[in-house]
């Protein structure tokens, strides 16, 4: 959340620098002045500061940044039908009254020291079943508002309702095939 209130700090600050460096620019043809290279550098600057932090944001994501503060427990565990796997879905509420609710879905691989993955995300929806089809096939029904229901193989697919995780560059190697909405 910091980075993303930098980000626009900086955005601001550079959109105002590249007026003044339009008029600056506009002033230097009209009265045969030299052009203000500071002002020009400074506002490449900021447009290298606002670039950079976007392609953080979009290219660097990973499960790690969901906000579990407000965690509640959802659905689950669900065990699979040879119990090698578990999924628990989790809500992550936001917005105060007007607000929604996040909820992504853990898969627990108990065959392997309960390792954990974060195989489903959703933003505002808090209507979710989880349901398994076969040993590797969780079948996740999310009635809200939006009806992001899935289909997962959970050894080779995850889904991301904005495709965070399907364009991050960290995340390449955790599945085959990655699905948004």
């Amino acid at each position: 959340m910091i980075l993303i209130l930098l980000g626009i700090f900086i955005a601001f600050i550079t959109i105002i620098l590249f007026f003044i460096v339009a008029v600056m620019f506009i002033i230097s043809c009209i009265k045969k002045k030299p052009f203000p290279k500071k002002s020009f550098i400074a506002m490449l600057i900021g447009v290298v500061l606002v670039a950079s932090i976007y392609v953080y944001k979009v290219y660097f994501y990973t499960f790690d940044t969901i906000d579990k503060t407000y965690m509640q427990d959802g659905p689950g565990p669900v065990l699979s039908p040879d119990e090698a796997y578990s999924v628990s879905a989790y809500f992550e509420p936001y917005g105060g009254a007007a607000g929604g609710v996040n909820v992504w879905v853990e898969l627990t691989n108990r065959r392997n020291d309960n390792s954990k993955k974060i195989i489903y995300y959703s933003d505002a929806n808090d209507n979710i079943q989880l349901d398994w089809v076969d040993e590797n096939t969780l079948f996740i029904t999310n009635a809200g508002p939006y009806n992001n229901s899935v289909k997962l193989d959970v050894e080779a697919e995850i889904y991301h309702d904005r495709g965070l995780a399907c364009r991050s560059w960290l995340m390449k190697e955790e599945y085959e095939r990655c699905y948004q909405k």
